[in-house]
């Protein structure tokens, strides 16, 4: 794990605001490194500049407190929701292009509204489906 970090993918403001523990268990934390080691690293490694995580690792409770979907990636430490440090949307699109052209094994990448942000995720359970979806 070369440019992100466990901590990274598990820290969260509503969960700080909200007094949320949300702390994964081992299989949890299993899934992070595997999405860590054979997507976002090699990502962040072809892009060529510091990518933000927003959302990583969430607890059934920070899932709930966020709005997220009950059977949510997030909630099994397979997907992170990234952006670009520069934060526009054009960025974010250059990055979603890079990530959809890649060849990464990645399981779902998508456009969250008009890459606002970008939601990637990887299974290591199961072949990755290499989705890649727009979300208005």
């Amino acid at each position: 794990m070369k440019y992100f970090t466990i901590e990274e993918l598990t820290r969260s403001d509503t969960a700080s605001r909200k007094g949320i523990a949300n702390i994964p268990n081992a299989e949890q934390t299993e899934n992070l490194r595997a999405l860590v080691e054979n997507v976002l690293d090699p990502l962040r490694k072809m892009y060529g500049a510091p990518i933000v995580v927003t959302s990583g690792f969430r607890c059934p409770k920070l899932n709930r407190a966020v709005g997220g979907v009950k059977n949510s990636q997030h909630t099994k430490g397979k997907a992170a929701d990234i952006r670009c440090m520069s934060r526009t949307s054009a960025d974010n699109k250059r990055l979603f292009n890079l990530a959809a052209k890649s060849g990464l094994p990645f399981d779902q990448l998508i456009d969250e509204y008009s890459y606002h942000w970008i939601h990637i995720s990887y299974n290591k359970d199961r072949e990755n489906r290499r989705q890649v979806l727009h979300l208005r």
